[in-house]
């Protein structure tokens, strides 16, 4: 099967990276990082999360993030929203795109929002309506696709039809993240041709952890599918801060190895990257999982 050409990577570092912090990150430091992220070449950059600062002391700055962000034509910036209010934020903090995302898996639906998956599905589509009223494009995002407590006990039949569902609304893209790291390439196959065929012509977008170690061989896997959209993040920093051990995003760097070896096109100025990622490393004084930028 052949591989995609080129591929679009979207570094959430800025959000799902710095969110994972203990330790509250200036507002400089953000806005340098998603400059130098720019600089490197990277067309979309998620920039910061619309949330409550009781539940994410660390995302409290995010309009002044997205006042300060340097006017770009060639890349997007995103911002996450997890519900109306949010969604009201990111609209007027000035950005053209937003992530939503829910959850797949019941448990995870009643565990992290209080709500069952049904009920999730009916606030997504009211975000969804409210973006396209007020000229927003959306990514839909759904979490847990690959397992939540263990593998593949998430139902493939409903993240297949809730992928149909939001495809079929006109969202920008439909994404699927391995949350919990339980992902494996058999798995990633079987799911994401599942999703395929039932979005069309709707880009497909993978979020996946390096949890367990696979997340690159995972990569690849989709690959081989035809998936060319990714989310990465700078230095692997972030993970899933309500889940359990779901630690360590893919790193941008390691991608970007990847798809160079490969022959694929992404555009991406790995070495501008790691410098980034080391510039991180040394403001908080600890060592991220990415390989790449210590080399």
């Amino acid at each position: 099967m052949s591989l995609p050409s080129r591929v679009a990577l979207c570094d959430v570092g800025p959000r799902d990276g710095f969110q994972f912090e203990d330790q509250f990150i200036p507002t400089d430091l953000k806005v340098a990082t998603i400059t130098a992220l720019a600089d490197a070449g990277v067309p979309r950059i998620q920039v910061t999360s619309f949330v409550h600062p009781e539940w994410v002391p660390q995302m409290r700055d995010a309009e002044s993030v997205c006042e300060r962000l340097p006017p770009r034509d060639d890349v997007t910036y995103a911002g996450l929203a997890l519900n109306q209010k949010g969604l009201e934020r990111a609209h007027n903090a000035g950005l053209s795109q937003v992530d939503l995302s829910i959850a797949t898996h019941d448990q995870h639906s009643l565990d992290n929002a209080n709500v069952t998956v049904d009920e999730a599905v009916a606030q997504a589509e009211e975000m969804v309506r409210y973006a396209h009223e007020h000229g927003l494009e959306a990514q839909m995002g759904f979490q847990t696709v690959f397992g939540y407590q263990e593998p593949g006990d998430t139902p493939l039949p409903q993240v297949v039809d809730m992928s149909r569902h939001f495809a079929e609304m006109g969202v920008e893209s439909i994404s699927l993240a391995d949350s919990t790291g339980l992902a494996h390439p058999h798995m990633i196959q079987e799911r994401v041709e599942a999703v395929l065929k039932a979005i069309g012509d709707v880009p497909l977008v993978l979020h996946l952890h390096d949890t367990r170690g696979l997340g690159l061989a995972n990569v690849y896997a989709a690959l081989e599918c035809g998936v060319d959209r990714f989310d990465t993040s700078l230095a692997g920093m972030g993970g899933c801060p309500f889940i359990e051990g779901a630690t360590g995003n893919i790193a941008t760097e390691d991608t970007a190895y990847l798809l160079d070896g490969l022959g694929i096109e992404s555009g991406i100025d790995r070495a501008a990257v790691s410098r980034a990622s080391r510039r991180i490393e040394e403001e908080l004084d600890k060592q991220f999982p990415g390989k790449l930028h210590r080399l």
